[in-house]
């Protein structure tokens, strides 16, 4: 990557000596499942993005204390590969 220059760097109003890295190299984050403090909150959630309770699962997330709404892709939600049947559902 080639060095910022110091017109640049005046104009965005940064100081000339640093580098500004991350500045100059912005990254797209993956963005995290919404999560929920209680089953309650999830449940209405998911009625209020009209999911069904056949349509979606609730799975247990940091230490027990979030759930995250997982959506079951397929017809058959019983397959023996169970990773590829569901997706997490949700962005905050």
């Amino acid at each position: 990557m080639t060095k910022m220059h110091t017109r640049i760097k005046r104009r965005m109003g940064l100081s000339t000596h640093l580098k500004h890295y991350k500045n100059s190299h912005s990254v797209i984050k993956s963005s995290r499942p919404k999560t929920f403090k209680t089953e309650e909150g999830a449940h209405t959630w998911a009625a209020k993005q009209n999911l069904k309770p056949e349509q979606y699962s609730l799975k247990p997330a940091k230490y027990n204390k979030k759930f995250i709404v997982m959506v079951n892709k397929g017809k058959n939600k019983n397959s023996a590969d169970e990773k590829s049947n569901e997706q997490v559902y949700g962005v905050s």
